[in-house]
C-alpha cells in the first residue's frame, strides 16, 4: 500500500536541498526534529507553495500556478489534480487535526494525520492506514513549533522524534494563500461525505481556485482565502456513480452564501461553529459519471463577491 508519509518525505528532502532558491529556512532541533519555515519569518514563494501543497496531499497530487483574468484583472490561480482523491484530500490534506500544546496553536494537515488517526473515522471511511517510520505534517500557524511541540507530534504519530518533519506557513503569507486555495478539491470531497456520498467512488479530481493576495491581518486573510474557493473555485470530478445529492455540492446551496466570508465570520461572532458548514465548498462543480457517460454541472462563479473580498471593488 502507498505510504503517504514516505512520498511526502521525498518532497521535504527536495525542499531542504533548495532552501535558498525557495526562500524557506529549516531548523533541526537538538532532539532531531526538523521544521521548515515557509512564511513565518521567511518570504516563501510560488515554488515553495507548490511543494507545500504536494506535501499536504501526501505526494499524490500535481500542482501548478497560472495567471488568468477575473473581470479583466490578472489573478494567479493554483491548479491541483489527483488520481487518488479520497486519500490525497481526506486522508492527507484535510485540516483534521487542531494542535494545541504548550501555548502553541496550529491547524494541522498532511500525511502525519494518517499515523495519528486524526480523526480516526476518516481512515475507517477511506479504508487506509499508513505504516512507516516517518511523520510529515503541514502546519498553518503564525509562529514556528518548538522542540517540545515536535515531540508531542511524534508521540501522537508513534514515530521517533528525529523522523518528524513539519512545514509551516501562516494564513497571511503567499504560501498560506496558495495552500488554502489548493483545498478546492478537498472541500468538494469533504462536503460529499457530509451529503452521504462515498468518497471512494471519486476516481479522479482536478480543480482550480484563485490565489488571494496577502491581506492586512490574519482575519482578513482567512476571509479572502476561503472566498477564493467559495466564490471562484471550480472542480471536475470523475465518479463511478452519480447521485442526485451531488446537486447540493456547490457553495451557493448554503444560506450563508452571498457575502465575503470576513463578513459572515463577523456576523457569527467569530465562531466558526455558528457558520453553516455547507458554504465551505467550491463555487462550481462538474461531475462526469463514468457508469453512464453523462456529465452534470452545478453551481456558479461569483466574481463580484470575490473581488470585493480581495479589495478590488
Amino acid at each position: 500500500m502507498l505510504s503517504v508519509n514516505e512520498l511526502a518525505l521525498d518532497i521535504v528532502e527536495d525542499m531542504l536541498d533548495y532552501e535558498e532558491e525557495l526562500n524557506v529556512r529549516s531548523k533541526k532541533f537538538s532532539n532531531g526534529a526538523t521544521v521548515i519555515d515557509c512564511g513565518v519569518n521567511t518570504k516563501g514563494g510560488y515554488d515553495a507553495g507548490i511543494m507545500f501543497v504536494q506535501i499536504c496531499m501526501g505526494g499524490l497530487a500535481g500542482v501548478n500556478i497560472q495567471v488568468d483574468e477575473i473581470n479583466g484583472i490578472p489573478i494567479p490561480f493554483v491548479w491541483v489534480y489527483t488520481d487518488h482523491p479520497a486519500l490525497a484530500c481526506l486522508g492527507c490534506q484535510k485540516a483534521g487535526w487542531k494542535i494545541e500544546f504548550d501555548n502553541f496553536k496550529a491547524i494541522a494537515s498532511g500525511p502525519a494525520r494518517a499515523l495519528a488517526l486524526k480523526p480516526k473515522e476518516t481512515y475507517e471511511l477511506i479504508e487506509y492506514e499508513d505504516d512507516t517510520d516517518y511523520a510529515v505534517i503541514a502546519l498553518e500557524a503564525d509562529r514556528l513549533p518548538n522542540a517540545e511541540v515536535m515531540e508531542f507530534i511524534a508521540r501522537e504519530c508513534d514515530v521517533d522524534v528525529e523522523e518528524t518533519y513539519a512545514v509551516v506557513a501562516p494564513t497571511r503569507s503567499l504560501v498560506g494563500s496558495i495552500q488554502i486555495s489548493a483545498r478546492v478539491l478537498e472541500t468538494a470531497l469533504f462536503k460529499m461525505v457530509q451529503l452521504g456520498y462515498d468518497p471512494k467512488l471519486v476516481r479522479n479530481a482536478i480543480g482550480r481556485a484563485p490565489i488571494a493576495p496577502i491581506m492586512e491581518d490574519d482575519i482578513k486573510a482567512m476571509g479572502a482565502t476561503n472566498d477564493s474557493i467559495i466564490y471562484y473555485g471550480s472542480v471536475i470530478l470523475t465518479v463511478d456513480r452519480y447521485d442526485d445529492v451531488l446537486g447540493s455540492l456547490p457553495s451557493d446551496t448554503s444560506p450563508s452564501y452571498g457575502k465575503p466570508f470576513y463578513e459572515i465570520f463577523k456576523e457569527a461572532g467569530g465562531d466558526f461553529y455558528k457558520i453553516d458548514p455547507n458554504v465551505f465548498a467550491p463555487a462550481k462543480v462538474v461531475i462526469n459519471d463514468a457508469s453512464s457517460g453523462k456529465t452534470y454541472v452545478h453551481g456558479r462563479l461569483n466574481a463580484e463577491v470575490l473581488l470585493k473580498s480581495y479589495g478590488l471593488l
